[in-house]
């Protein structure tokens, strides 16, 4: 069952309703395994919520979760009715890490992949953070690493034909973000079914 507040059902606004509808239909990298989970009840009237997982060759190599919200009535802030928010990790190269660039290159990656995927958006707003650990101790033999958080939200916006934004795009921009952050070149092969960056290089693949 969708993770939502409200009802998704005839009680929920269509538009809310046709969105999830999108989001569930998108076909994404077969590299990415995507899960409903549970929704914030806080942040607007109705929202829907997805974590993925990127996995190559076994390993883990990033997470985020996905949230879409949705106000009949719209909020200000938004200037519009819907909004997408996200929270992206991944661990990164310690030469990687260690770049000056690291936080706008990986904000270009966001608006990079939605303007990619000709996904309309607008009022995007976010913060991109790295923390490094080093092990002592007990622990000290293990390698010193950091993480790369993201953690971003825009206005999807209607497309031009009408219907409400094109929810499956951002979806679809999203799982291409998450992939960069992952360190995986740009994807060759057709996409999967949700069930089962233009010009940007990715970062180098972790070490086995």
């Amino acid at each position: 069952m969708a993770a939502v507040t409200g009802h998704l059902g005839d009680e929920a606004p269509f538009p809310f309703r046709h969105a999830v509808e999108g989001l569930r239909a998108a076909r994404v990298r077969p590299e990415v395994r995507i899960e409903d989970t549970a929704a914030p009840r806080r942040l607007a009237a109705y929202a829907y919520a997805l974590e993925a997982t990127v996995l190559a060759d076994g390993e883990e190599l990033a997470d985020g979760r996905l949230v879409l919200l949705h106000e009949p009535d719209g909020q200000e802030a938004w200037h519009g009715d819907f909004r997408l928010v996200t929270l992206v990790r991944a661990e990164l190269e310690p030469e990687m890490a260690a770049d000056p660039l690291l936080p706008e290159v990986s904000w270009s990656w966001l608006t990079g992949a939605l303007t990619s995927r000709g996904a309309g958006f607008a009022e995007p707003s976010g913060t991109v953070s790295r923390a490094s650990s080093h092990y002592f101790g007990a622990i000290g033999d293990r390698a010193d690493d950091t993480q790369i958080e993201m953690r971003a939200s825009w206005t999807p916006l209607d497309r031009p034909a009408g219907g409400g934004p094109d929810v499956a795009a951002h979806l679809a921009a999203w799982c291409d973000l998450l992939c960069q952050c992952a360190g995986l070149p740009p994807s060759e092969g057709p996409e999967q079914p949700l069930r089962g960056g233009a010009g940007v290089l990715p970062l180098p693949k972790r070490r086995t």
